[in-house]
């Protein structure tokens, strides 16, 4: 047991086991037992007690580390600056880290990537805008939780380790896969590091594998130095090209060619999340001329007159011969000499990176673990060893204890080489199988034939199948205890994502928006939105709301019709005490019909819905021509275009029925106009409609 665990920090924090362990710093489960929750502490490893410069950069920094506060960013909840002991207090994290979740699934679905990037991007521009650099982004400092979102951790040590303002110590080499190139030299940094720092990730996330590596460190430094990466689509064609641009721009060597903050490239996402065909076709000065620049697939140099080159200059050929006219391309020079003076420097570079900067690669010599129990010797590791473990079961020794190690002790090795520790596993200890993508009923008798009992916990995963199981907790190949409780992972299909809001996009937007968001898209038009056509309004579910990745998401717009009502009042004849039958006709068109009798109701009212343009309706009693409208959709008015009358053929000597008024009244707002009581000289046929029709 270490010296920690089973203490009480400040009579409040009760540590209960070892979590982690890191370069810099322990990390524990523990207590609060002020607040009442379970948290993390990381206590700052003994070696950096006794250095002022650090002690002094954590005093006055932590305290504004303390003050961020963002949902994706893991919350710091109290520091202490005692002399025997140091340490942060955060939340505790329920979830793995992205390298894990990366070994576990290597090769990420771009979207996903893309999600990933967005919520750290996010992360970094709350701390940037508070004037915090992170300066060691990688994926062992991202969480991922089990709804999929993530948190980025260890700002307060990240921000503090380099007690040197210009050198890069081993601790930066611990994470130099991820370093941006002005870190590597150990220039002073600002937040276009992390820029940088994310941009790997981003690449790592979306191929597969790291964008530099080489036997030790000192190498990868030296190629992020000098060494450009290979464009992402030429490992994964199915990157698209917006993706490799936005990827390879946050690469850029030169600080002031990539993006100047997250928020920059947090709208280059955007757009490309909006439409993943978009290319943004940046171009990077190339320092050698005025004239010279190089485009975002670092392949080719473009000329700014016509947009392209081929690294010859062309010339007019005056030899004879030559057809007049014609033009030869002569290799062009300027880039070799450019590259001569670059190969001297970087070689005066080089010298004084091995011989200064990189001065904590020069090798070590590795101690003696054998005799030392695995917790011991793990829980105390300066140089950052990576060991790998072997169990042997050995009844003479008591298990935990070291027996072997490779390379053995006295050799020179380097910092963060691999040691090989042969540990002996108690007689009663098991070794956690790998249960990962067995069913949960197969995953429990696995770990109940190896003496282990399971429990389960469900986490969201984009890759293993609902029902499957992703990883275990100890990890698969931890020795344990026969008897010892094994967390399952039990996947629960993709995590749920939010809904983006997509109101006020085109149809085309929202379906590409809500597509690269992980979702699936169906489309119902809505007549009455007073929008034109394609004009979202809303989607169902709506926004913000939360949803599987793969669930159908309907987008509602508009179908571009929206439509008025008419009403029209008919004033029917007077003096008439039997059924009419009535007919209706829009631009000649019969629409309908009805029986009247005015002897019950004076009147009858029609409605009429048309999107725009003026209708005339005419009304006819009994097959007579009776009376003629006109309809304004546009305006929702209507007029009276012509007035005849009624012949009853039940009194046929009885003169002609009129209406009771002259002028219907009109069911329209009061800003309609009058109705026209103007009327031809004649009357209208009594037989089928002849006028208006």
């Amino acid at each position: 047991m270490d010296k920690y665990t089973g203490k009480r920090l400040d009579g409040r924090y009760e540590i209960h086991e070892l979590v982690g362990v890191g370069g810099m710093a322990l990390v524990y489960r523990a207590y609060d037992t002020l607040d009442q929750r379970v948290v993390a502490i990381k206590i700052l490893k003994d070696e950096y007690l006794h250095n002022a410069e650090f002690i002094r950069r954590f005093k006055n920094e932590s305290k504004a580390i303390a003050l961020l506060s963002h949902p994706n960013i893991i919350k710091v909840y109290d520091v202490s600056f005692g002399d025997q002991i140091q340490y942060i207090v955060e939340e505790f994290i329920d979830g793995i880290t992205l390298k894990q979740y990366l070994d576990q699934q290597p090769g990420v679905d771009w979207h996903k990537a893309l999600y990933f990037t967005t919520e750290i991007l996010q992360a970094l521009q709350h701390a940037h805008e508070r004037g915090i650099v992170h300066r060691d982004i990688k994926p062992q400092n991202i969480m991922v939780l089990p709804n999929g979102h993530t948190k980025v951790t260890d700002f307060g040590i990240a921000r503090f380790a380099r007690s040197e303002t210009r050198t890069m110590t081993d601790k930066a080499i611990g994470s130099v896969h991820y370093i941006a190139p002005e870190q590597a030299r150990g220039d002073l940094t600002d937040e276009k590091a992390d820029i940088y720092s994310v941009g790997v990730m981003l690449y790592e996330m979306t191929t597969g594998q790291l964008p530099f590596e080489a036997e030790n460190a000192v190498s990868v430094a030296i190629m992020q130095l000098q060494t450009d990466p290979c464009p992402p689509r030429q490992i994964n064609p199915d990157i698209p090209m917006g993706l490799q641009e936005i990827t390879l721009k946050a690469m850029q060597k030169d600080p002031m060619q990539r993006y100047q903050s997250a928020a920059e490239m947090l709208r280059d996402i955007e757009l490309f999340r909006q439409n993943p065909t978009i290319r943004f076709n940046y171009q990077y000065y190339s320092g050698d001329n005025s004239t010279r620049y190089v485009d975002s697939d670092a392949t080719a140099e473009v000329d700014p007159q016509s947009g392209y080159s081929d690294d010859y200059v062309y010339t007019e050929d005056g030899e004879a011969g030559a057809q007049a006219g014609t033009k030869t391309k002569t290799r062009n020079k300027a880039p070799f000499i450019a590259a001569g003076i670059a190969a001297a420097f970087a070689v005066v570079a080089l010298i004084l990176l091995l011989t200064g900067v990189f001065s904590s690669q020069q090798k070590i010599t590795i101690g003696n673990f054998v005799g030392k129990t695995l917790a011991a010797v793990e829980a105390n590791n300066p140089n950052n060893f990576q060991f790998e473990i072997k169990y042997v079961t050995d009844s003479t020794k008591d298990a935990g204890l070291i027996t072997a190690q490779d390379p053995t002790a006295g050799t020179s090795v380097a910092a963060g080489s691999k040691v090989t520790l042969t540990v002996v596993k108690s007689v009663d200890a098991a070794i956690v199988p790998d249960v990962a993508n067995q069913s949960k009923s197969a995953a429990e008798q696995t770990l109940r034939a190896s003496g282990l009992i399971a429990t389960f916990k469900e986490q969201s995963n984009d890759t293993i199948a609902s029902g499957n199981a992703i990883s275990t907790d100890p990890a698969a190949g931890t020795s344990i205890e026969k008897g010892k409780t094994v967390t399952v992972y039990i996947s629960t299909g993709p995590g749920e994502l939010s809904v983006p809001n997509v109101a006020g996009q085109t149809l085309d937007q929202a379906t590409a928006t809500l597509t690269n968001a992980g979702f699936k898209v169906a489309a119902s038009a809505q007549d009455n939105t007073g929008k034109e056509a394609n004009y979202v309004t809303g989607t169902s579910p709506s926004a913000g709301s939360s949803a599987k990745k793969g669930d159908t998401v309907t987008i509602l717009y508009s179908s571009g019709r929206n439509e008025r009502e008419i009403k029209v009042v008919v004033q029917l004849p007077a003096n008439v005490n039997h059924s009419i039958a009535l007919a209706y006709y829009i631009d000649g068109e019969r629409k309908g019909d009805a029986t009247v009798n005015p002897t019950s109701n004076n009147t009858w009212t029609g409605q009429f819905k048309d999107s725009s343009g003026v209708k005339e309706l005419l009304v006819e009693l009994d097959g007579q021509s009776y009376v003629k409208y006109k309809l304004d959709f546009g305006t929702g008015n209507w007029v009276i275009s012509w007035q005849g009358s009624y012949k009853d053929p039940q009194a046929s000597s009885a003169p002609s029925s009129t209406p009771a008024q002259s002028q219907p009244q009109q069911s329209t707002p009061a800003s309609t106009p009058a109705a026209s009581s103007s009327a031809p000289s004649s009357s209208p046929s009594t037989s089928a409609p002849a006028e208006g029709q």
